[in-house]
């Protein structure tokens, strides 16, 4: 993981100096086993790797992924707290509470292996996979909205969903945006 955030840091201190000042220093072995504890998960390598290199960003800063905001392990946490209570609290039950799926996932409105890495400001997040459908595999990324029953695949893996973001980054898909506080597509 350390080549694609070195390629990440080197597009930001060019293009987004601001970002680049905005994420947060390394979390500590000991933080990403509190959070991995507190989830009832263990990170894949490519995860636990990142929080090693940049644990999240400063939300107050402009966003990194697409106009989302990369979480800290804290922010992860507190996020996935906020949809375990309300599965918790019968939120989710009763017949016509699902998600679609086109097998990569599973049907549930929100699944607690789900786990959130990024934040849109409006309750939406792309998802750590942890328990995919019978076509999935386990680490892919996810999209979740919190209103729309859409869970669509986003990657096979972090690595490959970073990497890619990377690359646009490079090929030049992706500006910085005041309008929308954050790295987002060109022509957005």
């Amino acid at each position: 993981m350390k080549d694609i955030w070195n390629r990440m840091e080197a597009w930001l201190q060019a293009n987004a100096k601001e970002v680049l000042l905005g994420l947060n220093p390394p979390a500590t072995l000991e933080q990403i086993a509190a959070a991995e504890a507190e989830l009832g998960i263990s990170f894949p390598p490519d995860v636990a790797e990142t929080f090693l290199i940049h644990n999240g960003q400063d939300s107050n800063t402009p966003w990194l992924l697409d106009g989302w905001e990369f979480m800290s392990l804290e922010r992860v946490v507190d996020e996935w707290k906020v949809w375990k209570d309300l599965l918790d609290g019968g939120d989710f039950d009763g017949e016509g509470i699902s998600s679609e799926s086109d097998g990569h996932t599973v049907t549930d409105w929100w699944n607690p292996r789900w786990i959130p890495l990024t934040y849109d400001g409006a309750s939406d997040h792309h998802c750590l996979d942890l328990a995919p459908g019978p076509l999935g595999k386990s680490g892919q990324i996810i999209q979740m909205w919190h209103d729309d029953d859409s869970r669509p695949l986003i990657a096979p893996s972090y690595r490959e969903w970073l990497n890619g973001l990377v690359n646009d980054f490079e090929a030049g898909r992706y500006e910085l945006s005041a309008e929308y506080g954050g790295i987002v597509k060109r022509g957005s």
